[in-house]
């Protein structure tokens, strides 16, 4: 762990892809990491790390019908939450309390359980729908060749409207950077590796580092930073039922 969380960092702070515009390039960086054939499931762990308040970890079960754009999430862990989960249908997002019995809308770009993590990175990716490129450059990003794209949101409502990401040559994101209107840096992220299932790729771990937020000790400024670690994925069909409120009802009985 300690040798994957090393290498996550250097991409954060550390050949030409010009066969294909910035624009295709970036629809397929989308189009790897997005499952239209099939449905997807996996185990995610979550680990959040708050300078001088230590780590607190979630799991969750999460099932994927990207065709549908739909998804669920189960929290397995910690117990006391256990059984509280989401909903995503088309553009609505809901979130379910077992205790209340009561479903809640919810945001997309809101922060999941307060990790520096969005509810959004849990869906498939839609940078080339969000965004425009405004300009790209060949760069090397650690042991990976990249094309380094800048990008500017043309959908509304996005969380961060201006956002720098890295593409290696095999077409996956390695690393962005998400920014204010202002182009202050708010969020930094990074994917070292990924699972190769047939011709569909899933990251290994995500690393998200929140630039703005974290403490001083021993007169240094700590980040906070959430590890996703992805386990088990798989392509097995699910049954319709899942993406459904009654499945989270019924779930917890």
């Amino acid at each position: 762990m300690k040798c994957r969380l090393g290498i996550l960092f250097a991409l954060l702070y550390g050949g030409s892809l010009s066969a294909i515009s910035d624009a295709e390039l970036l629809k397929k960086a989308d189009a790897l990491v997005s499952y239209y054939g099939a449905d997807f499931s996996a185990e995610y762990t979550i680990v959040q790390t708050k300078p001088g308040e230590g780590n607190s970890t979630t799991i969750a079960a999460v099932f994927r019908r990207d065709s549908q754009e739909t998804y669920v999430m189960i929290i397995l862990q910690p117990s006391v939450i256990r059984g509280q989960g989401y909903l995503k249908q088309s553009k609505t997002l809901w979130f379910y309390d077992p205790e209340s019995k009561r479903f809640n809308t919810t945001s997309s770009s809101d922060r999941f359980r307060n990790t520096n993590a969005r509810n959004s990175d849990f869906t498939r990716s839609t940078l080339s729908e969000d965004y425009k490129v405004v300009s790209g450059q060949d760069v090397t990003l650690g042991k990976f060749k990249c094309r380094l794209l800048n990008l500017e949101a043309v959908a509304k409502g996005l969380e961060y409207p201006i956002m720098k990401i890295w593409i290696s040559e095999d077409g996956l994101v390695r690393k962005t950077e998400d920014y204010s209107l202002e182009r202050r840096l708010l969020r930094t992220s990074a994917v070292v590796d990924y699972y190769q299932i047939g011709a569909r790729f899933v990251p290994k771990q995500i690393l998200f580092v929140e630039e703005l937020l974290g403490a001083t000790i021993n007169n240094v400024f700590i980040k906070e930073k959430t590890l996703v670690t992805i386990g088990a994925p798989k392509f097995d069909k699910v049954a319709d039922s899942v993406y459904s409120k009654t499945f989270l009802e019924n779930v917890n009985q």
